[in-house]
């Protein structure tokens, strides 16, 4: 009986659910870039439309590059416009991990060009005065159990000379200063972390890209790439092109066109729903800041207000091999009244997922294999971090020395028999979902 209730519960907050990026609901996917041509020959080419292709896309084409832009979906299809709009610092290994891979040095270099891309990406908007509802509204990064708030703690205490971030801790006590739940030991609030709507973000590239005289072809999937003495020749569905450059830019959706490069990253499921609407008074008093959040499982959960701060946005890795949003939609809801018991009942209008990409060091990569430019690996930060490697990307390709990045000569990892098919994922879920229920 108790199931057929709870059953009951889940259809009747689901009854008018749309299985769509709640961000569509303002930009929809643009379908004028599906008629558009694909021309004999072209300066650069570019795989994927995203924010790697787009913002690679809109330095190659202001330096009078002829650049076109192919993606086999709509453009933006991806996770551009599927994710939570939260831009960090994004690197996740910490100095210490990264001085024992690499030494002091590199660890540094690389932990600053995760400030670099956030310092970036604000800059660049606020330059370009782009409407996106970017803002600086800071992070609490709670922690699910006590030794994880001292560990915290401990970070903000002891951090390396040179890559300060301006960060308080939260305990316990005073937790309810920045969220309304009891379901966590206190956590640290990254004061310059930021939020933005993706979706209409992408689409101020997209109209900077084409006003540039960059070329964007939608339902285009490019099917095979040879060498040739003179640069490239791609086959797409629209025909032949001959590149004299190529980016690829596929990030968690690169696929059997790159086989190289497909071996090195893991596409990993990012689950997310959006609540109805709710009171001004339950929201002031759930997310009382209106900050961007996230926990410290290994499993994660995210959230935030939407830019109007009328809803919530959820989102996690509920599941490895399940892309059914009308799946892991409840099961986002279940953890959603967990962490807010007030939201039991509160309507689901939107569920959907997307595809980030991890990598085996937790790093992100820009560089060239056989002649091919890449920059991708995000690992589930890759807001400021694909656009940011995007320009660089760009910046390489033409030649100047601003485009390098500390990413460039790090060994791109795979591991043996491994050939984009993560079937490691799932024990790993297990095995990460226990950890965290642990309370070390």
């Amino acid at each position: 009986m108790i199931l057929g209730v709870l059953h009951k519960m889940t259809k009747d907050i689901f009854a008018d659910c749309k299985y769509a990026p709640y961000w569509w609901d303002r930009t929809p996917r643009p379908q004028e870039f599906a008629r558009a041509s694909v021309p004999k020959t072209v300066d650069v080419a570019i795989i994927g439309s995203g924010y790697t292709g787009l913002n690679a896309a809109l330095v190659t084409a202001r330096a009078g590059r002829h650049t076109v832009v192919f993606d086999a979906e709509d453009a933006g299809f991806g996770c551009s416009t599927r994710n939570a709009g939260q831009i960090s610092t994004s690197i996740k290994p910490s100095y210490d991990a990264l001085s024992r891979r690499y030494g002091p040095q590199k660890a540094f270099d690389i932990l600053k060009e995760g400030q670099n891309s956030l310092a970036w990406i604000g800059e660049f908007v606020r330059s370009e005065k782009m409407d996106c509802d970017f803002a600086v509204v800071g992070r609490f990064f709670a922690a699910h159990n006590k030794a994880r708030f001292e560990a915290l703690a401990r970070s903000v205490s002891s951090q390396p000379k040179g890559l300060e971030v301006d960060a308080f801790v939260v305990p316990q006590s005073e937790m309810h200063s920045e969220l309304g739940t009891d379901a966590y030991c206190g956590g640290v609030v990254y004061t310059q972390h930021a939020a933005i709507d993706p979706a209409r973000y992408h689409q101020e590239l997209l109209n900077r890209v084409w006003a540039s005289g960059g070329e964007v072809v939608a339902h285009c999937p490019v099917t095979h790439i040879d060498k040739e003495a003179s640069g490239f020749r791609l086959i797409t569905a629209r025909g032949e092109i001959r590149a004299r450059n190529v980016i690829v830019a596929t990030n968690g959706y690169t696929g059997n066109l790159t086989p190289w490069l497909r071996r090195r990253v893991i596409p990993i499921g990012s689950y997310v729903i959006v609540t109805e609407p709710l009171p001004p008074e339950l929201m002031k008093r759930l997310m009382p800041k209106g900050r961007v959040v996230s926990d410290s499982r290994r499993v994660i959960y995210y959230y935030r207000p939407t830019p109007d701060g009328r809803r919530i946005l959820f989102g996690g890795r509920v599941s490895v091999s399940e892309t059914d949003p009308r799946i892991s939609g409840p099961k986002l809801a279940a953890e959603l009244t967990r962490i807010f018991p007030e939201l039991a009942g509160k309507r689901i209008t939107h569920s959907w997922c997307g595809f980030v990409a991890y990598t085996f060091d937790e790093l992100m990569h820009v560089g060239q294999y056989d002649g091919l430019y890449y920059a991708m690996g995000y690992c589930g930060s890759g807001v400021a971090m694909a656009s940011y490697c995007g320009m660089r990307v760009g910046q390489q390709l033409l030649g100047l020395k601003e485009g390098r990045t500390a990413f460039d000569d790090l060994s791109f990892q795979t591991r043996p028999l491994y050939t984009g098919n993560p079937w490691f994922l799932a024990p790993s879920l297990v095995y990460y979902k226990l950890r965290d229920a642990l309370p070390i």
